[in-house]
């Protein structure tokens, strides 16, 4: 490697200990490629992650990724630690938790979302946004403040095609790139062979916030089947097929927030059903990714459960609740998505059953698409590349 001073990359809004494997999955993807990019280049990368403190231990420890977990009196102070970080920094990469750059929440968590890439600018680091969901700004003040942020950017990442026209239409003039989840590249362990006669591994994620109703607990993301008895159905017919071994499978797993935890849902489920089966309680998104891998046939309504079946080669129907997955798989050409918020139950136990049946047909699909993800993920590296050499 050349030069004794490391190359200080922050990653911003992404997580070591999220609870939300999701996110921690997009964090250990974005080091991957970077830190191949830093190697490439014949440089040692120094990676400082900048996102909420979680009671949760780390994944992983490596001496090249120093953790900085922040709280917001942490963001609002001038010589805080978050602009300590970026001072430190040589280069930005905001993935914004994947999908927060948005109004939709709350004024708060945009505007804490919007400051820290002001923060970033204003401190004359090079700030890239790295593919997300970016959208929608529904207040007449949050879209011109995106605008203005994202006008400042190196470059712009999206996801899918919806969030590239979108952002192209709100008069964006830096260079967009339309990628994909880079949450597609995290490493994983491949599962053994099988052996002929084992059953058929079916994986189900049940998301326990969709489980609660979501955090008001009345049905807040507008489903239009009743979630917990259309998931006691699908258990119920696979639990009727012959030799299908059902995992519940849960992706955000968390002690201390009971309406969020995927992992306690699959324990009461359990409990009703005889022979079901329920994952560990993860200690890294890849240990999760490496179990789906080992799946036959997957569903589930939490995306990064989805996203690592598919990246692993598993057929999935991915159950959808927000735009964002129809627009990272549709933009995939992957079109086996049952969209809970417009699909009754009866519709949607039908796609699954049809997508269980056609899992080899399916599974043909997914190894084509995975193609052009690597395609698309090559692109934002090489992207990404570029600005890295550019700091000399």
């Amino acid at each position: 490697m050349t030069g004794s001073r490391p190359l200080v990359i922050a990653l911003v809004w992404h997580s070591m200990n999220s609870d939300n494997l999701g996110v921690g999955a997009l964090t250990l993807s974005n080091i991957a490629i970077l830190r191949e990019i830093a190697k490439a280049q014949g440089r040692r990368a120094h990676f400082l992650i900048l996102g909420w403190r979680d009671p949760r231990p780390w994944y992983s420890e490596s001496p090249d990724i120093e953790n900085i977990p922040l709280r917001t009196r942490d963001l609002a102070q001038p010589g805080g630690k978050f602009a300590a970080a970026i001072a430190r920094a040589d280069i930005v990469f905001d993935i914004g938790g994947g999908d927060s750059f948005t109004d939709i929440y709350c004024p708060k968590r945009f505007l804490t979302i919007w400051g820290t890439k002001m923060r970033t600018v204003a401190a004359r680091k090079p700030l890239i946004l790295s593919p997300q969901t970016i959208g929608p700004f529904e207040t007449s003040w949050a879209r011109p403040l995106a605008r203005q942020i994202m006008n400042k950017a190196r470059f712009v990442a999206t996801r899918d095609t919806p969030c590239t026209r979108f952002v192209k239409e709100m008069g964006v003039r830096r260079e967009i790139l339309e990628a994909t989840d880079v949450a597609m590249r995290l490493p994983y362990d491949p599962p053994p062979p099988r052996t002929a006669g084992e059953p058929v591994r079916v994986g189900l994620n049940v998301s326990g916030l969709l489980f609660s109703g979501g955090y008001t607990q009345d049905n807040q993301f507008g489903l239009k089947a009743d979630y917990p008895a259309l998931i006691r159905e699908i258990i119920t017919w696979f639990r009727a097929q012959p030799n299908v071994e059902l995992h519940l499978v849960g992706h955000v797993q968390s002690r201390n927030q009971p309406v969020e935890d995927d992992h306690r849902v699959g324990v009461a489920l359990a409990g009703e059903f005889d022979g079901v089966r329920v994952s560990p309680f993860f200690t890294s998104p890849t240990e999760a990714k490496s179990y789906i891998a080992g799946m036959d046939f997957f569903m589930g309504a939490r995306m990064h459960a989805a996203i690592a079946a598919f990246s692993s080669g598993v057929p999935v129907i991915p159950m959808a609740y927000s735009r964002k997955f129809i627009g990272v798989f549709g933009t995939l050409g992957y079109d086996h998505v049952a969209d809970c918020k417009s699909d009754g139950a009866e519709a949607i136990l039908a796609r699954i059953r049809d997508g269980f049946e056609r899992r080899d047909a399916l599974k043909a699909e997914v190894d084509e698409a995975m193609k052009g993800v690597n395609a698309r993920l090559d692109r934002y590296a090489e992207l990404a590349g570029r600005e890295i050499a550019a700091l000399g």
